[in-house]
């Protein structure tokens, strides 16, 4: 949910709340207590992720980026020495004939 900054035009009273997007925008001034809130409009901070559920790739340290190009080009490697014995078997049955 997003923080939403709100003053207060009667004494000034400044704060933040987190309140859903559906929320209606919050009118009475909690310091003293009049229908003079207005939401300021401010740059944000961006989002703030916090607790785990994100992506394995977010924030990756650097052993684990070693770790992960090995088993690519390992990977790579393996894939091409099986295309290379497939060409070779191929190549093998078709001189029999």
């Amino acid at each position: 949910m997003p923080t939403y900054e709100y003053k207060c035009s009667n004494c000034g009273h400044e704060f933040e709340i987190i309140q859903s997007m559906k929320d209606e925008p919050l009118k009475k001034c909690p310091n003293c207590g009049k229908n003079k809130l207005r939401k300021i409009i401010s740059g944000g901070v961006g989002v703030i992720f916090k607790g785990s559920g994100f992506y394995q790739t977010d924030y990756v340290d650097k052993k684990s980026k070693l770790a992960a190009k090995k088993s690519e080009s390992t990977s790579v490697s393996d894939a091409v020495t099986k295309t290379e014995t497939k060409s070779k078997e191929e190549k093998k049955s078709s001189k029999k004939k």
